[in-house]
């Protein structure tokens, strides 16, 4: 029995011998083989399309010649088709999800910039219109005869008596000479202060008085040098003035300033004489021309603006300092590419289009200029003819950011970033690491 036993104990272990030698030589071809042939050394799916390679949507500038899991994320990688579009820089949308969508295509088109500025102004006094009145001589105020600022006075007008001690003593010495017997320097004399006179203040019509009553006065007149309004008042009746000190000012408003500022995208369109239409925003019906008489060498620090001066003629004190206007400038003008401004997309670092291919869609980006009518200058980026989308193409900016198209944009699908590469590969040996270890 004991022989039965020991024999079918060698039976067995032998077999279990067998079978390992079997299991430990098979061939292991089978087991390396893929279920799908490679094409270009990128092993393909069971879809029939053609792999071109294989990619983690979360980092589409790293390829993958197999499928598996992503290095980086966790999940799966997802092939990248040959039918789907023309080039690495393009997306595919069906022709149905487009017309579900609604998109519109349209074409790049040469277009006139430049049409008429607006602007908002504000009317200001002509600076060139001030008018600073004093005297020569000291003396005292004895009569004021414009008492408020905002009085209007005219040309020749007097508006204040001064009473002069110096002025009066001339006079005398004028009167003297005059009494004088002909003699040979006598009218030299006497023209000599005749003119003293006239340097003190005193008008012709003045010193012809005192010369036909032979009597002097102890005040003489001041009188305003142009017609206009009292911007400033700087003495009382009863007060003394001084040599220089004004006693007032005035301003000739027969001409005023409006003052219009223009931002600065525009400012290279306004030129000097362009001419310009001027609305007051308190009578929006009565429209005034003028045109540019200065440009302002200086742009303003805040707001980014050009002021530009236009004069008007203000017949009748219809426009007053401090009113606002809008004005309507005629800009200088130019042909240049143009897109619907529905299709730009800003991102905040760069502005895209996309555009239509045979095969599908690009985002471009573009470099834009002015607005005007719905639709924005393109300066660099696009050429006449070419069709963009100006609906629906969100989807297609989407689309296009997941399979890194815009990352390209960016000059980035070559080499990433130093630090994305230090990250990566520090994720590879990661990935290695895992692989290696035993469970």
């Amino acid at each position: 029995m004991k022989r039965i036993h020991l024999i079918l104990i060698v039976i067995i272990l032998a077999v279990v011998a067998t079978a390992a030698w079997y299991s430990m030589n098979k061939p292991m071809s089978n087991m390396t083989t893929p279920a799908n042939p490679a094409v270009g050394g990128i092993v393909q799916d069971d879809s029939g399309k053609t792999v071109r390679y294989w990619y983690d949507p979360m980092v589409p500038e790293q390829k993958f010649d197999k499928p598996g899991k992503s290095p980086f994320m966790d999940m799966q990688l997802i092939p990248k088709y040959a039918e789907d579009a023309g080039s690495d820089n393009g997306v595919s949308i069906p022709s149905n999800t487009q017309q579900n969508l609604g998109m519109r295509i349209e074409s790049v088109i040469m277009m006139d910039f430049g049409d008429d500025l607006t602007a908002v102004g504000r009317v200001e006094p002509d600076e060139r219109g001030y008018y600073a009145v004093q005297t020569r001589i000291p003396g005292f105020v004895e009569r004021l005869l414009v008492r408020a600022v905002g009085d209007p006075v005219r040309k020749g007008q007097k508006i204040a008596e001064i009473y002069a001690p110096e002025l009066l003593a001339a006079q005398q010495e004028y009167l003297a000479l005059s009494d004088l017997e002909p003699i040979a320097e006598g009218e030299v004399l006497k023209q000599a202060a005749r003119n003293r006179l006239k340097l003190l203040g005193m008008t012709e019509g003045e010193i012809a008085t005192i010369s036909k009553n032979h009597q002097s006065s102890p005040r003489f007149g001041v009188y305003a040098p142009a017609s206009g309004v009292v911007t400033e008042l700087s003495v009382k009746e009863g007060a003394q003035s001084m040599m220089g000190t004004p006693l007032m000012q005035i301003n000739d408003l027969s001409t005023v300033w409006l003052i219009a500022e223009i931002p600065e995208r525009d400012a290279s369109r306004v030129i000097l004489g362009s001419a310009a239409e001027v609305r007051l925003q308190a009578s929006s019906n009565q429209v005034l021309k003028g045109k540019v008489g200065y440009l302002y060498p200086m742009l303003d620090d805040t707001s980014r603006t050009l002021r530009v001066r236009i004069e008007l003629a203000n017949s009748g004190n219809q426009l007053r300092p401090g009113m606002y206007a809008d004005v309507r400038l005629s800009g200088m003008s130019h042909s240049a590419l143009a897109v619907p401004s529905e299709s730009v997309i800003s991102t905040g670092q760069r502005k895209v289009v996309i555009v239509k291919e045979t095969h599908g869609f690009r985002p471009v980006e573009v470099i834009t200029g002015q607005e005007s009518h719905g639709h924005t200058e393109i300066t660099q980026g696009l050429s006449e003819g070419e069709q963009v989308v100006s609906s629906g193409q969100f989807l297609i900016d989407s689309e296009a950011s997941l399979s890194g198209v815009l990352a390209r944009l960016s000059k980035q699908d070559a080499t990433p970033p130093a630090n994305m590469q230090d990250d990566m590969k520090g994720m590879d040996m990661s990935h290695d690491s895992m692989k290696g270890e035993k469970p």
